[in-house]
């Protein structure tokens, strides 16, 4: 009985997750999706770009020897990694803010990447 219990409770905070997880995607799309913005995913590849979204993660990943700093960058349709090279740290950049990038779209690996893109922090 106490297992129908748990297994009825773990559903119901799996579904409150999911359910979440959907609104706050919807909130990004209405936040950074807005009539004339470009978004990440109708942002073309190989050209110069300008989007923004807010950071999900960032991360210190040295490449070749050399240190970059990683972040995910999402705006609700889609999520692109921007890696600053040479770099441990910047201030300001941390999960959860808003930045605007500027740079070109390159595709690695089926994974699409802006490098040293010039930035701005929204308030």
């Amino acid at each position: 009985m106490a297992e129908g219990k748990a297994r009825g409770r773990f559903r119901r905070t799996l579904s409150n997750w999911a359910n979440s997880a959907d609104q706050n995607e919807r909130d990004l799309r209405e936040t950074y999706a807005s009539p004339g913005q470009m978004t990440i995913e109708n942002a073309p590849d190989r050209e110069r770009v300008r989007i923004s979204g807010r950071l999900r993660t960032v991360t210190l990943r040295p490449r070749g020897g050399v240190p970059a700093l990683e972040a995910e960058l999402d705006d609700g349709t889609g999520v692109i990694t921007v890696i600053w090279l040479g770099r441990r740290r910047i201030t300001g950049i941390s999960p959860g803010r808003s930045l605007t990038v500027e740079g070109r779209i390159n595709v690695q690996n089926q994974i699409r990447v802006i490098y040293n893109p010039k930035y701005e922090l929204e308030f």
